[in-house]
């Protein structure tokens, strides 16, 4: 019978590219406490005031690979989550940053010998669900410039383990936690002011999230197991509808917010428009994905990596709205494209005004 093996040397030192972005900071603090020596390399910088002093930052963009070639030295484990999210829009930008910084971030691992590198992908790979649970194994169906570009960076991962580079790929479903803002600022603002919850259709389709924690104990796992070379979908084992789980958020907020059900088709046709002329932040990924049943198997992360997710939906939306709630003020009115700032949703705001 084969065992799953995980090995971690004393002190190692861990690289993680996108390392001031939202799960960069949770795993900054997750790595901090095992006692990893902790590099952060983006060309943000670190607002978290709490890690500060703490770890080492690089700014550096993943395009530039004489700087990765440099950072790289002496690291022994790298955690690729840099990238260029959907609100960018621009297709040459996020296929530059996505699949060539990728491309110099495995030539220059390579180079230094790092002993293993984690992508963080996307389940954005799958599509719209074809069949469910979603596996590894399934034929992927990528959506709009991230996703292509995520399925291009895969391709890249598993040619460069070929070549020597040990390496895992993660497919998580989108994860929240505190500190995450995004595209979840739209519910978690309506709740916290009492207007209209907005969703696709009836809000009767299961749809699976993360918890960022579990995502950092996963990205751990996938570093320190002898697997390589392999693709592993992560997701939470317990959730249920989006009408079950935001419903669940206002009643433990005490909100007098209301669930509003959109058309789906005239919805979409509006959002693919609004997408077009940049004029939203939602992608098709999100307006396609919304309304239908989306969720994948985790069996073999639970099998290979002992990955055992710890929080439900409704643990993680409603941990993530008190977050919210109780820091909004340092937040709100400063606008920007990652995971821990505000995005524009002014168009959702005079919306709300007719639902009043």
């Amino acid at each position: 019978m084969n065992k799953t093996i995980f090995v971690r040397e004393k002190m190692p030192k861990v690289l993680i590219t996108g390392g001031c972005g939202f799960l960069g900071v949770h795993l900054a603090r997750f790595f901090l406490k095992k006692k990893y020596s902790v590099i952060l390399l983006d060309t943000g910088s670190l607002t978290a005031d709490d890690l500060k002093g703490k770890v080492t930052v690089i700014t550096a963009d993943i395009r530039n690979y004489s700087k990765l070639e440099n950072a790289f030295e002496n690291v022994s484990y790298i955690v690729h989550a840099a990238a260029a999210l959907p609100i960018h829009h621009d297709k040459k930008y996020i296929f530059d940053v996505n699949v060539n910084g990728t491309k110099n971030v495995l030539r220059a691992a390579l180079k230094n010998k790092v002993k293993k590198l984690v992508f963080i992908s996307t389940t954005a790979m799958y599509g719209v669900p074809r069949t469910l649970p979603e596996k590894e194994t399934d034929k992927i169906y990528p959506i709009g410039h991230y996703g292509e570009s995520k399925a291009q960076a895969e391709k890249l991962c598993l040619s460069f383990d070929r070549k020597g580079l040990p390496v895992n790929i993660l497919r998580p479903k989108s994860f929240l936690g505190p500190e995450r803002l995004g595209v979840f600022t739209i519910w978690f603002e309506a709740i916290y002011n009492n207007r209209p919850v907005f969703i696709l259709g009836k809000g009767n389709n299961l749809y699976q999230l993360l918890e960022v924690g579990d995502l950092c104990n996963a990205i751990e796992s996938s570093l320190l197991t002898k697997t390589r070379g392999e693709i592993f979908n992560i997701g939470a084992e317990k959730f249920g509808t989006w009408r079950q789980n935001l419903g669940n958020v206002i009643n433990e907020a005490g909100s007098k917010s209301r669930i509003v059900s959109l058309p789906v088709k005239p919805t979409q046709f509006a959002l693919t428009i609004l997408e077009a002329l940049n004029l939203s932040p939602l992608v098709a990924w999100h307006y396609k994905t919304f309304p239908v049943d989306s969720y994948v198997s985790i069996e073999k992360a639970k099998k290979k990596l002992k990955f055992k997710p710890t929080k439900s939906n409704d643990d993680i939306l409603t941990e993530s709205y008190d977050w919210y709630k109780k820091h909004r003020k340092e937040f709100i009115g400063h606008e920007g494209t990652t995971h821990r700032t505000v995005w524009n949703f002014k168009l959702v705001d005079i919306a709300q005004k007719f639902f009043k």
